[in-house]
Parts: structure tokens; sequence; C-alpha cells
């Protein structure tokens, strides 16, 4: 019944198996790809004919989880998957971002990719095993695609690069302080493809060095790709690139001088006004024939691109009057909203971010409902990218892939300079509104939000800053440019974003267009990206170089803790006590299962009453302390005192005074005031306490007479 065919591997001390036959026989590729007990589903499809009417590749994406590949039922009230997480998100670009260059130009049919996680083992992340899965599926579809590519992903401890470190090693670098790197690579058997990566302030040379880890242990896996194909390969569809080498002649001729002018114009919105005035005349200039050919603006982006890519490899001047390393010019400024806890404009060229921070308590956290189980993050950043950012109308609604991506990637450039939850307990949640956008509005992002949590007093170890390169390549020249314009974005061929601290890397993220960039190019670049990010983090400075002091609109949270068999005292009988400290005291308390407390309020005052009295219910009394309490009882041979929260002890009728005493009625009366000593216990673990040694009235142990 089926024609199974398995390939398997030992790939870093995991059994790596690529099978295909036996599931979704009617999709044109589908494999089944597992590293341990993870295993991944990915199919695809294509569409036999083009469609004519799209100006780009229709290629589409989609990873998704299943909560039955770890054991799981999904939360919530439906109990089924619903819109993607941030994860199958973030993973479907990852597989998106390193194929879509690999298919041969000017193929314009529907593609579709969908990998699908079938079990989790909760050691090897699905990620890596879903981006090999979709490789091998479009290797053997027969679809004009020019890969396999393999994937990786990389950890650096105590100085040595690992190969696919367990999710448990990754779950927040924050919470694992050998683990100083996350980085996923993906490339062709000659070059790299794609880099996404958080760390822990790497120099060039080590993050450098990861990357050429990576790229070479996934050769082994490109092999066995290829294997696989050698043997069940579909024949490969029948496509050409298509030749439009007249028309582009034809498109020169009467539109050179028009376009080139255009792209002398350095203001982005005038330029880009004299573009679509250099197209339209290059469109009425032609003849009918040639206005209906569908390579037309296929012609007319390659004579922009030709224009654009020329003068930079000439060493020429770009777009904007820059060099290759200049950085356009930065303005910052702090404490832009009064109300909220922080905020920062950032505005480089004509990109501009407003990001805005608040701070927030334990119950702001965010639970992720995740495959391999539940957590909580209180560092969030969301990005949003609205239409009027590049002057143009269009629809608004919850967030895409793109604002998720770059949001992450901020994220992730931030995460390794925060302060511990112990030295800064609280959540932080920055927003980035993009109110202007000509190239790189994600390290605008960086750059904002790093001066926005310190004018909110979160106290980073140090700034961040961001920069994008751009690469043009031509006939084996290559020029690297630091801060790239949107033209340069898209005409270029790579967006290299680098972001980090004076100490080191934070996050790099690489996008390629063209088949891969070599090991001495990436170097080049991450060399002229520290020079851009150190002149950055100078800029930054002239507006904040450290924490500010806290909004008065910020809660303050003051953290405790206690043993944890005391947690059900401080909680009460379905919450009574804690109730009563919030209602009492006007803080918010919050307490984990591991004892610690926090608690939050806007007054001071508030977080000091609640404080005592949490301390009043679980702290033991000492010996030797003197504590000031109130008689409750008196009986013939002494008073019982409560001194110490709920505690109560006794002051024999002996430790009362000096003299002796009939009665303790003849000095004290129940409710007096009085200021005891705890002297110790006695054989039965009561309380023994002393007025006699303690100063009445100053409250300090009397000094006995020799």
């Amino acid at each position: 019944m089926f024609e199974h065919v398995k390939k398997m591997m030992q790939w870093g001390g995991e059994t790596l198996v690529l099978e295909t036959g036996k599931i979704a026989r009617q999709a044109d590729g589908a494999v089944v790809a597992s590293l341990g007990e993870t295993s991944v589903l990915a199919a695809v499809t294509f569409d036999k004919s083009p469609k004519l009417e799209l100006d780009f590749f229709p290629l589409t994406v989609h990873y998704q989880e299943r909560y039955y590949a770890s054991g799981k039922i999904p939360g919530g009230f439906f109990k089924r998957e619903a819109r993607p997480s941030e994860k199958e998100t973030l993973t479907s670009r990852l597989i998106d971002r390193p194929v879509r260059p690999l298919f041969v130009p000017g193929f314009n049919h529907e593609v579709n990719v969908i990998c699908t996680v079938l079990s989790h083992d909760l050691t090897n992340d699905p990620d890596i095993v879903a981006m090999i899965a979709a490789s091998a599926a479009l290797t053997i579809s027969g679809v004009p695609f020019r890969g396999p590519i393999g994937a990786a992903r990389v950890g650096f401890v105590d100085g040595k690069y690992c190969l696919n470190p367990a999710v448990s090693d990754m779950q927040g670098l924050n919470l694992n302080p050998e683990q100083r790197l996350d980085l996923v690579v993906a490339g062709t058997k000659n070059a790299v493809m794609m880099v996404e990566s958080e760390a822990y302030e790497l120099s060039e040379a080590e993050m450098l060095g990861a990357v050429q880890f990576g790229h070479n242990s996934m050769q082994p896996v490109i092999d066995l790709i290829i294997e696989l194909a050698e043997a069940v390969a579909n024949p490969p569809f029948e496509f050409e690139s298509p030749d439009f080498s007249d028309l582009l002649e034809r498109v020169k001729e009467v539109g050179h001088d028009a376009m080139s002018a255009a792209f002398s114009v350095k203001d982005k919105q005038e330029r880009q006004s004299a573009i679509a005035d250099a197209r339209a005349l290059i469109r009425r200039e032609l003849g009918e024939v040639d206005l209906e050919d569908r390579n037309l603006a296929n012609a007319i982006k390659k004579l922009e691109s030709e224009i654009l890519r020329g003068t930079i490899i000439s060493g020429g001047t770009r777009i904007d009057g820059r060099s290759r390393e200049d950085v356009r010019p930065i303005d910052c400024e702090v404490g832009l909203l009064p109300r909220a806890h922080g905020s920062a404009l950032f505005t480089r060229g004509e990109t501009q971010a407003v990001a805005v921070t608040t701070l927030g308590t334990g119950e702001d956290e965010q639970i992720v409902d995740a495959l391999h189980g539940n957590f909580r993050a209180n560092f969030l950043l969301h990005y949003n990218f609205p239409p009027y950012s590049v002057g143009e109308t269009g629809r608004v609604g919850p967030p895409g892939r793109r604002e998720v991506g770059h949001g992450k990637l901020a994220w992730r450039a931030l995460q390794a300079v925060l302060p511990n939850t112990t030295e800064f307990p609280y959540t932080i949640r920055v927003v980035s509104e993009i109110t202007e956008s000509n190239g790189s509005s994600s390290m605008a992002t960086v750059c904002g939000s790093s001066l926005s949590m310190m004018d909110a007093g979160v106290p980073l170890k140090s700034p961040v800053a961001g920069v994008a390169m751009g690469l043009i390549l031509e006939d084996g020249e290559f020029a690297i440019l630091t801060d790239i314009l949107g033209d340069e974005d898209h005409l270029g061929d790579m967006d290299f974003k680098v972001a980090g601290t004076e100490n080191g890397i934070t996050s790099l993220q690489m996008d390629i267009k063209v088949a891969g960039i070599t090991g001495k190019i990436m170097e080049h670049a991450l060399a002229q990206a520290r020079g851009g990010r150190l002149h950055i983090l100078g800029e930054m400075a002239r507006a904040l170089t450290e924490a500010s002091d806290f909004s008065k609109y910020a809660p303050r949270i003051k953290s405790m803790t206690i043993p944890v068999d005391k947690i059900r005292d401080v909680i009460g009988t379905g919450g009574k006590v804690i109730r009563e400290i919030v209602e009492t005291s006007g803080a918010k308390v919050d307490v984990s299962d591991d004892g610690t407390i926090k608690i939050a309020s806007a007054d001071g005052s508030a977080i000091d009453k609640a404080f005592d009295m949490i301390h009043a219910i679980t702290a033991e009394p000492e010996v030797g302390q003197i504590y000031t309490g109130k008689v409750v009882k008196l009986v013939d041979f002494g008073a019982f005192v409560n001194f110490f929260g709920k505690r109560d002890g006794l002051v024999h009728v002996s430790q009362i005074l000096d003299r002796r005493l009939g009665h303790p009625s003849e000095v004290l009366k129940e409710g007096q005031e009085v200021k005891v000593k705890l002297i110790g216990f006695d054989d039965r673990g009561k309380v023994r306490l002393s007025m006699k040694v303690v100063d009445q009235e100053t409250g300090k142990e009397r000094q006995r007479s020799s």
C-alpha cells in the first residue's frame, strides 16, 4: 500500500529521521522529520498554472502546533487550537525567509508549505525540525526550488558552541546564566541564508563563529535531504525564467535618464513621486505590445535596481547623499508623555518610533500556554506599524506576521540587559508606535525602547542600540551599507540587523534575497555594524545614559520572602487574611508558590503597612529582642502579653518589677501597653517574657548595677 522511504543519521547526539510515502500522499511533497521523539509533518503543494495577475511570488508558509503533540488539551473555553500563537507566527517566518529566495526567479505559481507538529518530546525544539522537514518536502516536490537548505540551533556555554541545545536550556536565557546565545541559522551547501538570534553581549568574532559553526553543522542534514531526493523526488516541474532582455533595453532607452534623475532626489516623498512620474513616462513612450507584456513591471524594477546598485558599487554616494558607513541624523527625546511611566521619541532620518513603557505587578504577567508547558512572561514588547507611517492608506487591524516578528526582534535585543526579578520585581510592557518609516523601524524600536525603559526607571545593565545593514552584490564585488533606507532594502540583496550594547551583540537577524552570503561578507558587515551601533549609542547618550527616577504614577513594589509553610497563614481560610491585608493597607499583594511576596502600591506607606502585617504573621520572635506588647490577661502567677502579631507570652510575676508583688494587678491592667524582652522558651516551648529588664519609658534595656 505504501512506498515508504526512510533515511536517518546521528546528528548532535540525537537520531534525525526523514520519512516519506506513508502520510499525505496527495501532496506534491510530504516529509515527516523526526529528531529524538519530536516529529513534524511538512506538506508542499503548488499550483501548476501561474498567477499572471500577481506581481509577487505567492508563497505561503504555515507552521502549526497541535497540543496532542505533548499530551496536552488546549486551554480556553473551546478547547481547540485557535489563532496562531507568537511561536507559530515566528516559526512560519523562520521557514519562509531562507526558502523564498531559492525559488527560480520569475516563478509565479502559488506554493503552499504547511508544517504540523505531530510529537514533541519537550527536549528538541520543533522549529528546527520543521525547517528541515519543509526543506526536504520542497526538494522532493518537483517545484523549481534551488535547495535544499539545512538548519541548526546554536548555543554558547563556557566559550564553546553547542549544537541544538535542549528546550529547557534555552527557556529564557536570563534564567540560565551559563547559556549566552540562542541562534538559529539556515543555509545551503555553500552559503548562509538566514540568521535569527538573541545573545548576552557576544563579540563580533564570537557571533561570527556561532554562525559558521551552525552552517558547518547543518551540512550532513543537507546531504541526507539530497539522499532522500535521489530516491523519491518528483520529476522537475518544467519552468524557465522569463527572458525580458529586449523589453528591458527598450525600457532603458525611454526611461533611464528620467529614472536616474528620480533616484537623485533625497527626500523620500519627493523621490517616490519622481519615480512614479518616471514609470508613467516609460509606459507612455512604449508601444502597445510592450505595455501588454506581463514582464513590464519586472523590467522597470530591473532598471531601478541597476541605477541604485550601479551608483553604489561604483563608489558614488547613496540616494540621500551619504557614504556607505554614514548613519542618518538622529534626534532623541525622553519624558514625552506626562502620564506614561516612561516614554521616548527616537528619530533617525525619516524613521521614527514613539516608545512607551508601562510598569505593572505580578498580576500583569502574561501566561503563555505552550507545548512544553505554561510559563509566565514579565517583559512584553509590542510593535505597531500603522499605514500613515509611510504616507499610505490601508487596513488597520490585529498585528500581522511583520508586527509580531519585528516586536520579537526588539524583545530579543533588549532581554539581555534587563535587571533580574529580585532586583526589579516589575512586569514591563513596552509599546513601539512607528510614526514614520523609511527603513529599519525595528532597530528604531530597539533604540526608542531602551530610552523609554530608562526613562521609566528600569535599571538596564547598559543602553542598547540597533542598526540595519544592507548589501549590494554585483559580479563578485560587494558593498556594505550602514543604516539602510527603504529603497536600499527593497532593491538590495540583504537586510542585516545588529543590536547590542557597547560591550557586545544582543541580537542578530539576517534576511538574504540572493543565494546566500559568504563568511567574508558577514565578517565585514558585523565590523561595520559595530561602528554604526557605537555612533547611535553616543547620540542616545545625549538624551539619557541611565535609569531616571520613577514616575509618580508608577506603582512601587517591595519584595519579601517567607517560609513556604507560612503561605497558608498569609492567605488564610478562603483568602480571608490576605483580603484583610489588602483592604486595610490599600496595597496589592501577590504571593508566589516559592514564598516570594510582592507588595505594590503608588503609596509607600501602604506598602509599609502591608509589609508589617505580613511580617507579623510569618516572622518568628527572636530571643533577646525587645517588643512593644499589650496585656491581654492577668493571672495569679503573672501576665499574658500579646507582643508579636498574634503571639502571646507570659511575664511571670517575678519578672514584672525588681520588687516582690502579691498580684500582677497591683501594677498592671488588661489593655495596658508594656515593653517586654523575650528571654527564652520553657521546656514546652512557651514564651518567657520580662518587663523588669526593660525601661518602660524609653523601651531600652536597663543596665543592671554590679
